[in-house]
């Protein structure tokens, strides 16, 4: 019995060793486990953290960064069109001599602003001078024609007149008043004052002024050039009220109307967009093409827009808005699309990834739905997504070495 006890100890015994070692290789188990779980969750941290570019303010502007909160475009709702930037008649003025004579001095340039009635340039010629003494001439001799009528006429009232030279004397004077009232009225013209010429003055030059504000657009003469008259001298265009004037072919005229929204950019400079609002649509069709006129007031004149110059439009004929960005602004990384949101951190940009979908293209644009909500106040990078993905790949493998 004794023997028994024994052994029936010794097999709990090794039994609660066998129990013991394996609670501490199951414990062992779970810890190695959860520093496992937290190794990666710290990773996925650091990884997330590195999901960052940061750019220095001169690295910004060397790159020539543009940024911007989420743009509203139509992107397949529109017509196309075509035209040149205008300005209504009344904005642009063409300058010329009422009589030939000779350029003196020329007091503008190409581009020069004027203002209503500033001077141009000076004429002269020995005809401008002719006119002058000739008003003098009337003038002196409609003077004694006047003091004649005058003396006539108290003759005549008192019966010891004759009625002939009454008249006479009348209808000289009323010639004289006439010829005297043409000549000044071209002294106006030429810009010469008259009571001047009066007094003895008389003027060697005449000067040419700008009828209307803006800006010299041609020159077309040369200090010492004999100008005939009605010659056009020079060009002023206000271009404060230039505007597009797109045209609008008949298939799609009937889509157009007064307060569409048109986004447009010039041959010169297809980066750079603007935007117009129709204020007038003609009603008449132009040969050649067959095409409507349309006009439309730019909202955000931006640079030198200059008249004459070539534009390419498209008219927004539907309502149907949707989020947008640039193709620059978005990068492809494997089999999904990314653009950039960026903060300013301290004297540091900050650039982070952000997961999109991709829907309609229109020219450079690409509407953009995101995965995740995001703050409607949200800025984005509009360019250089390239750029941004290399750095932070690059950032990814220095951390891993």
């Amino acid at each position: 019995m004794k023997n028994t006890r024994y052994i029936i100890l010794a097999l709990l015994t090794v039994s609660l060793l066998v129990a013991a070692c394996g609670n501490k290789e199951n414990h062992n188990s779970e810890d190695g486990n959860s520093h496992s779980d937290d190794a990666k969750l710290e990773a996925k941290e650091d990884h997330s953290d590195e999901e960052e570019v940061l750019l220095s303010q001169q690295q910004f502007d060397a790159l020539q960064m543009k940024t911007d909160t989420l743009a509203l475009r139509n992107m397949n709702g529109y017509v196309e069109a075509n035209g040149t930037l205008e300005v209504p008649p009344q904005n642009e003025a063409a300058i010329t001599s009422v009589v030939g004579a000779n350029v003196v001095s020329i007091k503008v340039i190409e581009g020069d602003k004027v203002n209503k009635g500033q001077v141009v340039a000076y004429l002269s010629h020995p005809n401008i001078i002719k006119m002058q003494t000739d008003y003098l001439n009337t003038f002196s001799n409609s003077n004694f024609l006047k003091k004649n009528y005058e003396r006539q006429q108290k003759l005549y009232d008192a019966g010891v007149g004759s009625g002939a030279n009454f008249q006479k004397a009348e209808a000289e004077y009323d010639a004289s008043k006439a010829m005297v009232n043409g000549l000044e009225a071209q002294l106006r013209l030429l810009n010469i004052n008259a009571s001047s010429v009066r007094n003895g003055t008389i003027a060697q030059s005449i000067s040419l002024r700008s009828p209307i504000e803006g800006f010299v657009q041609k020159v077309e003469v040369k200090t010492g050039q004999y100008v005939e008259p009605q010659t056009e001298l020079f060009e002023i265009v206000n271009t404060h009220h230039v505007h597009a004037d797109l045209m609008v072919f008949e298939k799609d005229v009937y889509k157009v109307k007064k307060g569409q929204k048109v986004i447009f950019n010039l041959q010169s400079n297809t980066d750079e967009e603007l935007t117009a609002e129709i204020y007038s649509v003609s009603k008449t069709f132009e040969d050649n093409p067959k095409a409507l006129h349309v006009h439309a007031e730019i909202e955000n004149k931006k640079g030198n827009l200059i008249p004459g110059m070539y534009i390419q439009g498209k008219i927004q004929v539907e309502n149907a808005e949707t989020n947008a960005l640039p193709e620059s602004a978005i990068i492809k990384e494997g089999d999904r699309f990314y653009v950039f949101s960026v903060e300013r951190e301290n004297e540091d940009w900050s650039f982070k990834p952000v997961e999109v979908l991709l829907g309609a293209k229109d020219g450079n644009w690409i509407a953009v739905q995101f995965t995740e909500e995001l703050d409607k106040a949200t800025k984005f990078a509009y360019n250089n997504a390239y750029y941004l993905i290399a750095e932070m790949k690059k950032g990814e493998a220095e951390h891993e070495h």
